[in-house]
């Protein structure tokens, strides 16, 4: 079962060689390495160079893996823009984990791109990624893509000419997958196969390190496999991509260049390629055991009661232990945006808190739509009131719902079914009704999420619940609350707790009720360059025609800008792509439209105002934490939606 309390993983640990357990997952951190090549300064401070000429050239921009061992592996990372004459960038991979980090921080993708359909799958696509590596058991250079990269075989060569006239030796394709070997067989370009660098290798260190977890052992990884962040798995094939887990052992050679592989020197984990891995670990499976790799070899044993103590107190450090997010039950009654403060977050969630700090705060020519709050007093009546408090329980014991993400998604969604059937208190009904026909006028209002496990200093919980626009009817405004609620069990909601160590018995749902203003514009605001954590006293804008839904889901590209206050220059990044606005529907909720004329967003004047409030709404809140800002912009006024820490990835 998945771990809910510190009594659940005492428990657990107390029968560790006799259960199979452990699935609570967390968020990965690629582009952070605690040791290792990523630790030191880069050698240089440029970005990336268009061509490598000499063995200087190379060395500056290269990370080096296993140093002054027989594994040395130096390697940089390239990017090939297709759109741009087959532009070659060589990028400085002491600074750059990942391409993906490079693109975004250069501003040649977006934050929101799909990175794995449009970098790695799609045919026609702009980029093409892979790195060139020394090989020291052949004494060559040879470049590569990620073992998953569909590429065709026309840009294997394109790839390959790119390199030849910008690279000062011959540089050789390392196939890493049975297509990629298929593929350039016929196009007359030297090779070298990875069974030629590995001769009948039946071990590879990928990562050295030590760890403790359960084995795993999974057949085939597919979205019924659920994997716990305390795992030791062995993976008969490298995915795509992968939570943290407490160790990788492959049973088919792996590139070190993986995704997978530099995710686990980011966690810094045991990853290893041992041959024929899932029978040496079959009678080991889902027992718990101490895991090393050396460059040499690998050695593992039971976990002793000791070294289980010692784990559980570690997690304990980490925070690896589920908590429930500060609330107060006992707080009644609807509050307004007037009436609130940050402090009230623990009764009426931080979403409405923070805007009734901001309003508090009375920054010239900023507006904060009127609105009120629902507590969490009254979601956890009408679940106790209807029943359904007890079936949140009945979850963690239904090994169906514990174990298959696709039952728990389709058990999820009959639950939110019986939530928005549920009886609604009839006096709360009309307290509600009250205050939107009195307070609000009876104008059409947006009803939002603010729980106590949402925009929080170390969990945004962006885009996890729902939001109902425009509502404009009586009975509409009741469902839609009880759609909120509702929300608080989305699958994708349930799955991001679960990875951030926050228990579901303890997080509530409260509402926020407010006026909806139909926006010329509308976007995000953020107090820094989250591309960019060099770029010091910048603020960041996305920005969209009308109503900003489609902003925050990022399916359309925005126009984006960053406003640096050194230089008080306006600098365009990208601007909108979109060919149609979100506006209010005149019988309630939002519709679409077409866009015609300049896909001009904002002016310099109205993205200096933005970033003037973005910097006054982060005194508000004692300018320590930067701000995610959900703004918007109608005949001349600034209002401003929300405000919550911003969460690096």
């Amino acid at each position: 079962m998945k771990f809910r309390s510190f009594a659940a993983i005492v428990f657990l640990l107390a029968s560790v060689l006799t259960s199979a357990s452990g699935q609570a997952l967390r968020k990965p951190s690629p582009t952070r390495e605690p040791k290792g090549a990523m630790s030191k300064k880069p050698d240089s401070s440029k970005r990336y160079l268009p061509e490598i000429r000499t063995q200087e050239d190379f060395d500056l921009m290269a990370r080096v893996y296993h140093q002054n061992t027989p594994y040395v592996l130096p390697h940089v990372m390239f990017v090939i823009d297709r759109r741009s004459k087959n532009k070659i960038y060589y990028i400085n991979s002491q600074k750059y984990r990942f391409h993906k980090d490079f693109l975004i921080a250069n501003y040649l993708v977006l934050k929101n791109t799909d990175f794995f359909q449009d970098i790695y799958i799609k045919e026609n696509r702009r980029f093409i990624v892979g790195t060139i590596a020394w090989q020291k058991p052949v004494g060559r250079f040879t470049f590569e893509f990620w073992d998953g990269d569909l590429i065709p075989a026309e840009q294997i060569k394109n790839t390959f000419d790119v390199i030849k006239s910008t690279f000062f030796e011959k540089v050789a394709f390392k196939p890493n997958s049975t297509r990629q070997d298929e593929f350039s067989a016929k196009l007359g370009i030297e090779r070298i196969t990875s069974d030629e660098i590995s001769r009948n290798q039946e071990y590879l260190a990928l990562n050295t390190g030590k760890g403790v977890g359960r084995v795993h052992i999974i057949e085939k990884l597919d979205d019924t496999v659920e994997i716990g962040y305390n795992e030791i798995i062995v993976l008969n094939e490298v995915p795509i991509s992968l939570p943290p887990v407490a160790g990788i052992i492959v049973t088919k050679p792996s590139t070190p260049l993986s995704h997978i592989n530099l995710l686990a020197k980011g966690w810094g984990i045991p990853n290893a390629y041992i041959k024929g891995a899932d029978e040496l670990f079959r009678e080991l499976d889902g027992k718990w055991i101490e895991l090393e790799t050396t460059l040499t070899e690998y050695s593992f044993k039971p976990a002793g009661k000791d070294v289980l103590d010692k784990y559980l107190e570690q997690q304990k450090e980490l925070g690896k232990v589920f908590k429930a997010p500060p609330s107060d039950l006992n707080v009644a009654g609807l509050a307004t945006l007037v009436e609130l403060r940050k402090k009230d977050s623990i009764a009426y969630g931080a979403k409405a808190a923070n805007l009734g700090e901001v309003r508090s705060a009375r920054i010239p020519r900023v507006i904060v739509p009127k609105g009120f709050a629902v507590p969490f007093s009254a979601y956890v009546d009408f679940m106790r009131s209807n029943g359904l408090e007890e079936k949140i329980e009945d979850f963690y014991y239904d090994y169906n719902f514990v174990h298959n993400p696709v039952m728990r998604r389709q058990k999820l969604e009959a639950f939110r079914d019986e939530i928005q059937k549920g009886r609604f208190d009839p006096v709360l009904k009309e307290q509600i009704l009250a205050k939107w026909r009195t307070d609000l006028g009876g104008e059409g209002v947006f009803i939002r999420s603010s729980s106590n496990a949402e925009d929080i200093p170390d969990f945004s919980g962006a885009g996890l619940y729902t939001t109902v626009p425009n509502v404009t009817g009586e009975d509409a405004v009741i469902e839609a609350v009880k759609t909120v609620w509702a929300s608080l069990w989305n699958f994708e909601a349930y799955e991001a707790r679960e990875r951030n160590f926050i228990t579901h018995s303890g997080t509530y749902m409260g509402v926020l009720i407010q006026v909806g203003v139909n926006m010329d514009s509308s976007g995000v605001l953020i107090t820094k360059d989250p591309f960019d954590r060099d770029n010091k006293e910048a603020i960041y804008i996305s920005a969209k025609r009308g109503l900003g839904i489609k902003v925050v889901e990022g399916k359309k590209i925005a126009e984006q800008i960053l406003f640096s206050k050194r230089s008080n220059a306006v600098q365009v990044l990208t601007r909108s792509g979109e060919d149609t606005l979100l506006t209010f529907d005149e019988s309630g909720g939002v519709k679409e439209v077409p866009i015609t004329g300049s896909r001009n967003v904002l002016t310099d004047a109205v993205a200096r105002r933005l970033a003037d409030a973005g910097a006054a709404i982060k005194r508000a809140f004692g300018n320590r934490l930067e701000q995610d800002i959900e703004w918007g912009y109608k005949d001349g006024q600034i209002f401003i939606l929300q405000s919550r820490p911003f969460i690096e990835n």
